[in-house]
């Protein structure tokens, strides 16, 4: 993993190799390149920020009430398909995961199946050794395109499976996996979890009529 000490001279160049986030989502307390593991969780408990690490930078996680309300569905959903069969762990926004030493991430939603669970069992650590098997990332105004491409490169490279980007302004999801094009489905088609949780299928219809509902 790059560092920010040595590679990393001025803000902007910062901001590149993160992928263009909004200076506004770049936490300057511990100054980029000293940021540990143990002050993710501070900031979390202290502030009530959940932030993801980066090259030794804390980057706040975007997401918004509309976001929130998409995941949370996603989230029912796979419990209710994984939890009869016992098929592994599903895990929300603050579910902290370390992918590879120094890289912290936090899907918006993700599936661990047990054989990706260490020990098999709900781990105790805040933030374990666990690459899931689909990671699901809800999108907010804030994300860019090369911060994407990014996480996307390491959820990859770390052996995620599936990974899905959910646009609730387009109301699209965009199924992306190790190789070749993604597939993105608009509000008429069909979800499926692939050969990462076959049987699995959701309406997007469904799912972003949750953003229309009303009083």
């Amino acid at each position: 993993m790059a560092t920010l000490t040595t590679h990393t001279p001025t803000l902007a160049d910062l901001l590149d190799q993160l992928g263009d986030v909004p200076p506004s989502r770049v936490l300057m307390r511990p100054a980029p390149g000293q940021a540990t593991e143990a002050d993710v969780l501070t900031v979390n408990d202290r502030e009530g920020r959940l932030c993801e690490l980066v090259d030794g930078v804390l980057v706040e996680k975007a997401m918004g009430f509309r976001e929130s309300i998409l995941a949370g569905l996603i989230l029912s959903l796979l419990r209710a398909f994984v939890i009869p069969g016992n098929l592994g762990l599903v895990s929300g926004a603050d579910g902290l995961m370390r992918l590879f030493p120094g890289l912290v991430r936090t899907p918006d939603v993700a599936f661990a199946s047990w054989d990706r669970v260490p020990g098999r069992s709900v781990p105790s650590e805040p933030i374990p050794d666990l690459v899931p098997d689909l990671a699901v990332e809800v999108l907010s105004k804030s994300n860019t395109k090369r911060e994407l491409t990014r996480k996307l490169r390491e959820y990859f490279e770390a052996g995620v499976r599936l990974v899905w980007l959910v646009d609730p302004q387009a109301r699209t999801v965009a199924v992306h996996a190790p190789r070749g094009a993604p597939v993105v489905l608009d509000a008429s088609e069909t979800l499926d979890g692939g050969e990462v949780l076959p049987g699995f299928v959701l309406s997007l219809a469904d799912l972003f009529a949750e953003l229309d509902r009303h009083g």
